[in-house]
């Protein structure tokens, strides 16, 4: 599994380009540590040897999502995406990763939400192969692995989205409220499975 690269804020420092490529320097380092962490704590997810760490934290639309580490394989950075005539706004198209062809969709498009704007936060969650689906979701922002364990689980709360694949809610320690996201349950959904206009 590859992760994407992660930008970390925080400022240059005034002075000459000494410093500024010390900083630059130490900025790409803690990216790199960061990175493999991400990497081996999403591994040690998957395999069960870290049952408290399952859920991977992003933004879609203006909202948290909470999805399972086994229904997604991995975080690509958005690069080049090639669109596809006669399909919905939703339905972003083809990107190559690898030299494999991934369809990207704009999840928040698909629920009836605004575009997505893509930046330098914007990353693709491609989905695992055991869903036998090479599609990958549009996301605003990855905001790293969740121990939902810590979280409270909101039983008598009506979801945000009335979707059969918007399980669970949660409230974390911040007061943050997070929706999980059933991607097996997405790639049942019929609205998903056709593209076409």
């Amino acid at each position: 599994m590859a992760t994407s690269q992660v930008e970390v804020s925080g400022g240059a420092p005034s002075g000459g380009s000494g410093l500024k490529k010390a900083d630059s320097a130490a900025r790409r380092t803690r990216m790199r540590e960061f990175q493999a962490q991400l990497l081996e704590r999403m591994q040690a997810a998957k395999s069960g040897t870290d049952v408290r760490i399952s859920q991977l934290g992003v933004s879609i639309g203006g909202a948290r999502w909470l999805l399972d580490l086994t229904e997604a394989s991995e975080i690509i950075s958005v690069g080049t995406i090639t669109p596809v005539p006669l399909t919905h706004d939703w339905y972003l198209g083809l990107a190559n990763v690898r030299g494999n062809l991934l369809s990207v969709i704009d999840f928040a498009r698909f629920q009836g939400g605004a575009i997505t704007p893509v930046n330098s936060e914007s990353r693709i969650i491609a989905f695992a192969p055991a869903l036998s689906f090479n599609s990958g979701l549009l996301v605003s922002k990855v905001l790293g692995l969740r121990n939902i364990v810590e979280m409270e689980l909101l039983r008598d709360e009506t979801p945000g989205v009335e979707q059969n694949w918007a399980t669970h809610r949660f409230r974390d320690r911040e007061s943050q409220l997070w929706q999980r996201l059933d991607l097996s349950l997405v790639v049942q959904d019929p609205r998903f499975l056709h593209v076409g206009i």
